[in-house]
C-alpha cells in the first residue's frame, strides 16, 4: 500500500478524494460543495434468443411480468445504492426513470435508467445499479425461458450537473 503521508491533505483532497494520509479508503466530504441538479443515464442490455424475447412481450413467461418487475427493481436498486456500494453516499433521489426496451435486432431488452437529484453529489452509481440489477431481474424472471441470456454494455451514458458534464460520444 502507498504510503500518503507526506502529502498536504489538500494534496490529497484534490488528487485521492477516497483515500485517507494512509492510503485508507474513505467517505467522501461533500460538506464544501455546492447543491446543484444533477442527472445521470446509464445503459445496458441482456441479450437473449428471439424465441425468450417474443415470449417476454406476449406475457409468457413463467414469472410473469418480466418487463414490469425488471423496471421496478431497478428503481428500487437506484434507491438502495448507498447500501449495495461501500462509500456511497446516502442520497434523497428527485427521481428514478428505468426504460425497458425491446430490440428484435439485438434479439434482447435495452435498458435506461435516468436519475435526477439536487444535491452536493452526483447518481452515477444510482443510474448504473439502477441498469444493473433491472438487468439481473430480467435475467431472474426469464432464466427457465433460457439460462444463456448474456448481461452486456452496462455503462454511463452521460451526467450533467456538479464540476464537469460528461457525455459517451457519439450518443444522447
Amino acid at each position: 500500500m502507498q504510503n500518503f503521508s507526506s502529502w498536504t491533505e489538500s494534496q490529497l483532497d484534490s488528487q485521492l478524494t477516497h483515500l485517507n494520509d494512509r492510503g485508507e479508503a474513505k467517505m467522501v466530504d461533500v460538506a464544501e460543495k455546492v447543491v446543484t441538479k444533477r442527472t445521470a443515464v446509464a445503459e445496458g442490455r441482456v441479450r437473449m434468443s428471439a424465441s425468450t424475447l417474443e415470449a417476454i412481450l406476449a406475457g409468457n413467461a413463467p414469472k410473469g411480468d418480466v418487463l414490469g418487475v425488471a423496471r421496478i427493481a431497478g428503481i428500487m436498486a437506484a434507491k438502495q445504492t448507498a447500501n449495495l456500494i461501500p462509500l456511497c453516499h446516502p442520497l434523497p433521489l428527485s427521481q428514478v426513470a428505468v426504460e425497458l426496451i425491446p430490440d428484435r435486432d439485438l434479439p434482447g431488452i435495452s435498458i435506461r435508467s435516468t436519475v435526477t437529484i439536487e444535491a452536493k453529489t452526483g447518481v452515477e452509481m444510482e443510474a448504473l445499479t439502477a441498469v444493473s440489477i433491472a438487468a439481473l431481474t430480467l435475467y431472474d424472471m426469464a432464466k427457465a425461458l433460457e439460462k444463456s441470456m448474456q448481461i452486456e454494455n452496462i455503462r454511463l451514458v452521460s451526467k450533467t450537473g456538479g464540476k464537469s458534464d460528461f457525455q459517451v460520444k457519439g450518443k444522447e
